[in-house]
């Protein structure tokens, strides 16, 4: 997989995209099963992304999306955490996602772009909407 925008995606924009129909986190969901998008997960990060949907979802909603979520992290680049840059959010969970991405250089996706100010300024991390990495990735078609 070479030239394909390396991102990671926050968990918010992984549950908006598996539960709700059309907008930019679907076409994410869509990217990432397509491979047109190299998707960095680290371990915790993996774990987070279970804990959250089976505490939000439906025991029901849970077991079917559960399948789809093995399928996407079965599409993911594992990064390793070798230096972690926390505390850096306010959230403890966007910790770490500031720590993956900064591991694997890659962007962070997230609907919550306020929580990554201070790794944004400080750190130099790439922070992008959903929409925005829409866009992006439409630009680069061209």
């Amino acid at each position: 997989m070479t030239n394909l925008i390396a991102v990671v995606i926050d968990t918010n924009v992984l549950f908006t995209g598996l539960t709700k129909k059309g907008g930019a986190e679907g076409f994410i969901i869509d990217f990432w099963l397509a491979e047109l998008i190299q998707v960095h997960v680290s371990n915790s990060l993996a774990y987070e992304y279970v804990d959250v949907l089976s505490r939000k979802l439906s025991p029901q909603r849970w077991l079917i999306l559960k399948l789809l979520l093995g399928t996407l992290l079965n599409k993911v680049e594992f990064t390793p955490i070798y230096y972690s840059w926390r505390p850096t959010s306010p959230d403890p969970g966007d910790d770490l996602v500031i720590d993956c991405a900064m591991n694997a250089n890659a962007i962070v996706v997230t609907s919550n772009i306020k929580d990554f100010q201070t790794a944004k300024t400080t750190l130099g991390l790439q922070v992008m909407t959903p929409k925005e990495l829409v866009i992006q990735l439409a630009k680069n078609e061209q």
